[in-house]
């Protein structure tokens, strides 16, 4: 079948709206769900992941299919779409018969999936996040960092702007530090609430993750987590006393980073903390040579 004739197929399927009617998709707040219905923004979402048409698209938790569809229209040859909820799983159906074959439907938790699996590189994962398990799956992509060429992901403006923020910023704090780190990170637009069924509380906002190529080699990402957790888990305290957690020497371990140990975690820029996290997993007689 052409893409002309799957484009018209997709054209001919009922509105979001109704497939949202028919299977009775009320948005589930355990499942962190908020349907994006808007096809101009759906549409804006997919450009900005473009291009589309190598390797394997992703998206995550596709819900009633508006992000879905308009990731087909905007050319992905090989999309797998990753959804927990039965419900939609079966409302998406008709979806998959119109995609010809473009777009593969697993039934998982995304928090489970081995992400090499699904398909071949470029892997370009592209989604409206739950908000309950957001900030887990990007840790988790993160750490796998290698596997994907871009993230482009949906988020409460609060959290984007966590994991876009610099030094100094109100926002900085450990999400910042782990993507900085690994990744370029940027808010790309955001989104008002009345975009949504139903309605979240607060605005959303899109952010693009790139992987660094090569990747950082200072540090580990594993030592940066606990680093990053106990400094900003106190972030009001100097870091000499909320590094205690990780060492009882926590102003060796300062002294030998070059990191003053007045300081607070929100000063320190995303290299003091990968040396930090390199000193922290050596052995002291390594520390104090």
């Amino acid at each position: 079948m052409s893409d002309t004739d799957v484009a018209a197929r997709l054209a001919a399927l009922p509105p979001l709206r109704a497939v949202i009617a028919e299977a009775g998709l009320s948005a589930r707040k355990g499942l962190g769900q908020n349907f994006l219905l808007d096809l101009n923004l759906t549409g804006k979402i997919a450009r900005a992941a473009a291009p589309l048409d190598q390797g394997t698209v992703i998206e995550i938790g596709p819900g009633p299919g508006g992000l879905t569809r308009a990731l087909l229209a905007e050319g992905a040859a090989h999309l797998v779409a990753i959804e927990k909820d039965r419900r939609c799983v079966d409302a998406l159906q008709p979806l998959i018969a119109a995609a010809d074959g473009r777009l593969t439907l697993v039934e998982a938790d995304a928090l489970a999936v081995d992400f090499e699996a699904l398909g071949p590189p470029p892997r370009r994962i592209v989604a409206n996040l739950p908000y309950n398990v957001a900030t887990p799956l990007l840790i988790g992509w993160l750490k796998r960092a290698e596997l994907f060429e871009t993230l482009v992901l949906m988020f409460q403006k609060e959290v984007a702007e966590r994991i876009t923020a610099d030094p100094g910023d109100a926002a900085y704090g450990r999400l910042g530090v782990l993507t900085g780190w690994r990744a370029e990170a940027r808010l790309l637009f955001t989104l008002p609430p009345r975009a949504f069924t139903p309605p979240p509380k607060v605005e959303s906002a899109v952010v693009e993750v790139r992987p660094r190529v090569p990747a950082p080699e200072d540090c580990r990402i594993e030592d940066l987590e606990r680093v990053t957790a106990a400094a900003f888990g106190q972030r009001r305290k100097m870091l000499r006393r909320s590094l205690k957690s990780l060492t009882p020497d926590a102003e060796a371990l300062l002294a030998h980073a070059g990191v003053a140990p007045t300081k607070r975690a929100e000063e320190l820029s995303i290299a003091e903390f990968a040396t930090l996290a390199r000193l922290s997993n050596s052995a002291p007689e390594e520390r104090t040579t």
